[in-house]
């Protein structure tokens, strides 16, 4: 999933963006709904935004995981 995908920029300059599951959706949505710059810009910050709130829940879970760990007893030994 990280083979770079490239596109047509509005100026006709090539763009390659990394492969993402948010993106290719988004694109495929928009080759069918046929939507406009301001609702591809719209698109653009909504996969921005999750993909940050995926990066928060995952801090978040490290966070938990990392700060209540068990620790060992000690044992004496002889």
């Amino acid at each position: 999933m990280s083979e770079p995908q490239a596109n047509q920029h509005a100026a006709g300059e090539r763009v390659v963006y990394e492969r993402c599951l948010c993106r290719e959706a988004l694109d495929h949505l928009r080759d069918c709904l046929g939507v406009s710059p301001a609702v591809r810009e719209h698109f653009t910050n909504s996969r921005i935004e999750f993909l940050k709130a995926i990066r928060a829940v995952i801090d978040e879970r490290i966070e938990h995981i990392s700060g209540t760990g068990q620790r060992g007893t000690k044992v004496v030994v002889e």
